[in-house]
């Protein structure tokens, strides 16, 4: 049996190939919409992929399951279980509590594990090539290395009422009913890692096993307690924001997100195109430097969308492809760079970019406007915005400031000032930069804090460890 990893740094999510290596076939679970990992994957192995899955209706990222079952003719399995409101709009065989998918000696049995969704599959791997019993969990989003997915996604993103609670109690059972009847030697492999918004304290282990999680998980004393309601209170506390886009995914995934097929390789855009398009408002330029570049000089109007590792997530921050329908101008150094952007964008469905730019010369620029932190107390601000997570404004923030995290700041502009300039910052200046592009794009006149909080927390302890003259 081949069991491989595929791991997208960017939005902290892993997908799976399984293998039957004696009959050459490979089911994917969990793939996400760049599907070209996959297929070489399966290539080098000399297998076919001929089934996809997935654990569940993702709200972080869109699924490739359409996207890799078109391609390569494999069958669709989804969950059938969670009640009507939680039914895929696309074809594809429903799987339920018990069901099996087989590949020739490997079995992939369906446990319906509710919780984190009420539709939520776990997959219990069995090698039958050497022994009849399991030995591999795909837990998706049920149980990470040392925590479990949080349960409040669907009030926070989906427009849920109050569905936490059930679902905490959901969490509880699968627990106990499922997880904990499992050998403690079968291994864990689940959907997320550290920095996932999927849960609040993700490990960055890649993998663990039943017996540790029962023995060292924070859950476990409460399992073995039979507390309910402190585990209820434990698992809600201390969630981090969700973004706002994950509603978005939600229902794309639900119903199907659209199948792109053979993407054509991005080309270099003529600059002459790229102004003309910029004074009609017809195409949107990202800036892909880092902020501390942005700050010397931009494309006017640009958004500001680093690369890196989180090219997919800060684009759905300020891109939202059902009300933002230009196409997206990338600044790249070169079409490959380009090409692998383009690749996390439509991950979170930014399927629309037009080419690449290698630089600005001949572009409109301008300079955003920065205020040091010692300046910011004498400043007329009609608000400061802290674009931060919620515990990072508990553990401190500047008086007077509005939290409003940066992955849900464009969906809440009622929140914002109408007239009046807004100062915005975080801890060191990237995230700033990424939603302040996004709302000088809008309108608002936005000056950032230079250094952001880390500066400004810096410069107060200076001036409070001066000695009284």
């Amino acid at each position: 049996m081949l069991l491989e990893r595929i791991y997208d740094e960017d939005l902290a999510q892993a997908s799976y190939l399984i293998g039957c290596q004696a009959k050459g076939e490979a089911v994917v679970v969990d793939g996400r919409r760049d599907i070209a990992v996959y297929q070489a994957l399966a290539a080098k192995s000399g297998m076919k992929i001929v089934a996809v899955t997935e654990t569940h209706i993702h709200a972080d990222y869109l699924s490739g399951t359409r996207e890799l079952a078109a391609a390569t003719g494999a069958k669709i399995y989804v969950s059938g279980e969670g009640g009507p409101d939680w039914q895929y709009g696309f074809d594809g065989q429903r799987l339920f509590d018990g069901d099996t998918i087989t590949l020739g000696n490997i079995s992939i049995q369906a446990l319906h594990t509710p919780g984190h969704t009420p539709e939520h599959l776990s997959f219990l791997v069995t090698d039958g090539a050497f022994s009849d019993h399991p030995g591999y969990l795909l837990s998706g989003d049920f149980v990470f290395s040392g925590d479990l997915g949080r349960p409040d996604l669907l009030d926070e993103a989906a427009g849920g009422v109050d569905t936490r609670f059930g679902g905490a109690k959901d969490l509880f059972a699968s627990l106990r009913d499922k997880f904990l009847t499992l050998p403690d030697y079968v291994q864990v492999h689940p959907a997320h890692g550290a920095g996932s918004a999927c849960g609040k304290a993700l490990g960055a282990i890649p993998s663990s096993t039943v017996g540790y999680e029962r023995l060292y998980a924070w859950w476990a004393p409460y399992l073995a307690a039979n507390d309910e309601q402190g585990f209820v209170d434990e698992l809600l506390d201390g969630q981090p924001d969700a973004h706002a886009y994950f509603g978005r995914m939600k229902r794309e995934n639900r119903e199907g997100p659209a199948v792109m097929g053979e993407r054509v390789p991005l080309e270099e855009l003529a600059t002459a195109d790229v102004v003309a398009g910029l004074a009609e408002n017809t195409v949107t330029f990202v800036d892909t430097r880092s902020n501390a570049e942005v700050h010397e000089g931009t494309v006017t109007g640009s958004l500001n969308i680093p690369a890196g590792k989180s090219v997919a997530s800060f684009g759905a921050w300020v891109v939202n492809p059902e009300t933002d329908k230009n196409p997206l101008v990338l600044l790249a150094p070169d079409q490959d760079s380009a090409q692998d952007m383009w690749d996390h964008l439509v991950r979170v469905g930014i399927d629309n970019v037009a080419g690449y730019l290698t630089g600005l010369q001949g572009l409109p620029v301008s300079t955003p406007k920065l205020i040091a932190p010692e300046d910011l107390a004498g400043f007329d601000a009609a608000m400061v915005l802290d674009v931060r997570n919620r515990t990072e404004h508990a553990a401190g923030h500047i008086p007077g400031s509005h939290r409003l995290s940066g992955g849900r700041v464009m969906w809440n502009l009622d929140q914002l000032p109408a007239e009046g300039t807004i100062v915005s910052y975080c801890q060191s200046g990237v995230r700033n930069s990424v939603a302040a592009s996004a709302l000088r794009r809008a309108g608002y006149d936005v000056v950032e804090l230079d250094g952001s909080y880390a500066a400004w927390a810096a410069q107060q302890q200076a001036q409070e460890s001066v000695p009284a003259s």
